[in-house]
């Protein structure tokens, strides 16, 4: 999860394997890990809590899973290429050691260039050519601050082919899927320079009910977001960061079950289960 960071709430007791911090530019190895934003634990959460008992609704979509949290972002959920860059480099340097092989990048930058010129794209492709499945949001950008539809707003890395790039579902609430839409904010269309058709599919992004890292900025610059449940305090939030989260969750189930399976091939079977 290469993020802002991830809390070690009881929810991720046993599920973190290590932390690094990126945000100084060394990769420097925090033991007790941490999220001042809450972005990245509520990413985490989506992607693998296991919920304190059997009675606690907040469960991952791969709650055996394990998270490599990597921190890129700071308390205020900003940061730069470069952290981002490292913390890939990073993934595919130590994916045997960790075995990773899912990489979350519920982030995004704006699109000046082509992808194949764009550094955190560059380094979206090593770890594809690794054997890394990537998994990108495709960015909140889907209409303007009057309302209105707005196409080709995909960010980086989610304007790389070598990404899966998630958009954002509005399930109204409900299981079924007869009333699900695409959620108006979500990032569609062709991507710029490159006239890609993106995202490569949609997840469930709309008021996603998840952790909430003690202390964080997001809980205390936007109390309406916090919601008390029996379980305890919940972070509420909406975005295509958590349709990707799901995603990611839905590609290590798919790979703890297909040891051999390609990133090429992981796309596939996303997208071919879709409906």
């Amino acid at each position: 999860v290469i993020d802002s960071g991830v809390a070690h709430v009881p929810e991720l007791r046993g599920r973190i394997v290590a932390s690094f911090d990126f945000t100084t530019g060394s990769g420097r190895f925090r033991g007790n890990g941490g999220d001042r934003n809450g972005h990245g634990t509520h990413v985490a959460g989506i992607i693998a809590a296991t919920g304190v008992n059997n009675h606690d609704d907040i469960r991952g979509v791969a709650p055996e899973a394990r998270i490599i949290d990597l921190k890129v972002l700071d308390a205020h959920g900003n940061g730069v290429a470069g952290d981002v860059v490292r913390a890939i480099d990073f993934a595919v340097a130590n994916r045997e050691r960790y075995r990773i092989r899912v990489i979350n990048l519920s982030l995004g930058g704006p699109v000046l260039q082509p992808y194949a010129d764009d550094p955190v794209n560059q380094a979206v492709e090593r770890a594809y050519r690794a054997g890394i499945v990537v998994v990108a949001s495709a960015g909140n950008r889907g209409k303007d601050a009057e309302g209105r539809e707005v196409l080709g707003g995909v960010t980086v890395p989610g304007n790389s082919p070598y990404a899966i790039t998630v958009g954002a579902m509005n399930t109204k609430g409900t299981p079924w899927r007869s009333d699900d839409v695409v959620a108006t904010y979500s990032s569609r269309g062709v991507t710029r320079f490159d006239h890609l058709v993106k995202p490569d599919l949609v997840a469930p992004g709309n008021k996603i009910r998840g952790l909430l890292a003690p202390k964080s900025t997001l809980a205390k610059e936007h109390p309406e977001l916090v919601v008390d449940t029996t379980q305890g305090k919940r972070l509420e939030l909406s975005g295509t960061s958590m349709a990707a989260a799901v995603v990611s969750g839905g590609a290590a189930l798919l790979l703890a079950n297909s040891e051999g399976l390609s990133p090429a091939s992981a796309r596939f079977a996303l997208q071919y289960g879709a409906s």
